[in-house]
């Protein structure tokens, strides 16, 4: 089974994403620290949006914010292994924010495959191709056909978020001529 290629077009009403299942709001402060955040649905420079505006702060071993969906609604996997990474319409105020997943091998809280991406103050299509996810305190490599979980994240020093999404999707595997360029 293919799994479809939206995973959030903002056509259900907020929380809910595309698939079925609910985007929430974290902060380091489930580890103690005192980042502060909120997710609220927008419209940014007339477009639909997720968004994600905060404080990054680094005191208390914090430094996160981030909005996170799981894919499947029973907390188990889907299968992305037909695809070649995650596409994302942005928004943002020119900062450095990670798209991080999880797959149901990472057993610990901070154990990720991350990318980086930067989000300017206009709408902007970034595409992140599995290939280039790094992983994160873990020896595990990423196996798309197990992804358990999204966030979207402001991480790692402090600084003032404020993200907007306008919409998620497994993006096409890129043709052997695309890699080589």
């Amino acid at each position: 089974m293919v799994t479809p290629a939206i995973i959030d077009d903002l056509s259900r009403a907020p929380p809910m994403a595309a698939i079925g299942t609910h985007w929430q709001l974290l902060t380091d402060q489930v580890m103690g620290g005192v980042s502060k955040g909120t997710m609220v649905r927008d419209v940014i420079s007339g477009r639909p949006a997720i968004r994600l505006r905060g404080n990054v702060c680094l005191e208390n071993n914090g430094g996160f914010v981030q909005i996170a969906l799981d894919f499947a609604s029973d907390g188990g996997v889907v299968d992305a292994g037909a695809w070649g990474g995650i596409a994302l319409d942005v928004f943002g105020n020119g900062e450095e924010y990670a798209v991080h997943l999880r797959t149901d091998a990472l057993t610990r809280p901070w154990q990720s495959y991350r990318q980086r991406f930067s989000a300017v103050a206009e709408w902007r299509h970034v595409q992140l191709p599995f290939e280039n996810f790094v992983p994160h305190r873990t020896d595990v490599l990423l196996d798309t056909h197990r992804l358990r979980r999204i966030g979207l994240v402001a991480i790692g020093r402090a600084f003032s978020c404020d993200l907007a999404l306008g919409g998620l999707r497994f993006m096409p595997p890129r043709s052997v001529e695309d890699r080589s360029t």
